[in-house]
Parts: structure tokens; sequence; C-alpha cells
């Protein structure tokens, strides 16, 4: 898959309070949260590395909302789901909200970032929503 729409899967080990540039600070709570994006430029997927990144610790700047969760020493990458589709919006509402306005600055969703209690009811409804969203297009 040269790129699409991914949801990035991080486990968040203790509740936190990041400081998300614009939208400002907010409070998470521990669990399991999925950040729905998209990869349609020239570097497709390639924009998951650079997540991995942030979150490694590797790369300081931040450009997305998800940069500053993934900043966090609290947060690790736990894996991705991906789509060859353009179907961003249309997974992330099929997810329940987490916190109003991240990642979503440049569309009308309420939220791009959904949270559960454990990794594999994440895992699950992130994989129903990409298949939904798929079978929609």
């Amino acid at each position: 898959m040269a790129g699409g729409t991914y949801t990035l899967l991080v486990e968040l080990d203790h509740p936190v309070t990041v400081d998300v540039g614009a939208l400002g600070e907010v409070a998470l709570e521990s669990g399991w949260y999925g950040y729905t994006g998209s990869a349609l430029g020239s570097g497709g997927f390639s924009r998951l590395d650079r997540h991995r990144e942030v979150a490694a610790g590797e790369r300081d700047v931040r450009h997305w909302h998800v940069d500053y969760l993934l900043g966090h020493d609290a947060a690790t990458v736990r894996g991705d789901v991906r789509t060859p589709e353009d179907v961003e919006c249309a997974v992330a509402r099929r997810l329940s909200d987490a916190v109003a306005g991240f990642g979503c600055t440049d569309c009308d969703c309420t939220s791009h970032l959904t949270r559960a209690d454990d990794g594999a009811t994440l895992r699950a409804a992130v994989a129903d929503a990409h298949r939904a969203a798929s079978d929609g297009v």
C-alpha cells in the first residue's frame, strides 16, 4: 500500500495532561488510544515512521496534535491499522470521540482520537471502522 488512511494504536500507561499546541492542555486517562489520520501525500504510509520517531524521542518537531501525545513518555505506539482508501473522516466518525477537537482542525469531525480500556477492544473497533468505511467507498 502506497498510502491511504491509518489509525495509530497508542497505549498510555498512566493518566497525563498534555499541552497540545493551539488546542491547549488536554487531560487523558490511561488506556489505549486510536488516532486516525491520512497518508495520501508522496510519502504515503512513511508518515507512520515519522510518528514512531516522535514516540521514540528521535524527532522533536511537533506538526500535528498526535505528535504532542506521542512525545509524552507515558505513550507507546502499539501498532496501526491501514486502509488504501481516502476514508479518514469516515473512519473517525465510526469511532467514539475521546477528545473534542483533537486531530480535526482541517475538517468538521468532532475528533480523530478515540479511547478504549484495552488494546483488543480498540483494535477490533478500529478494524471494524476501517472495513465499514472502505466498504462505503
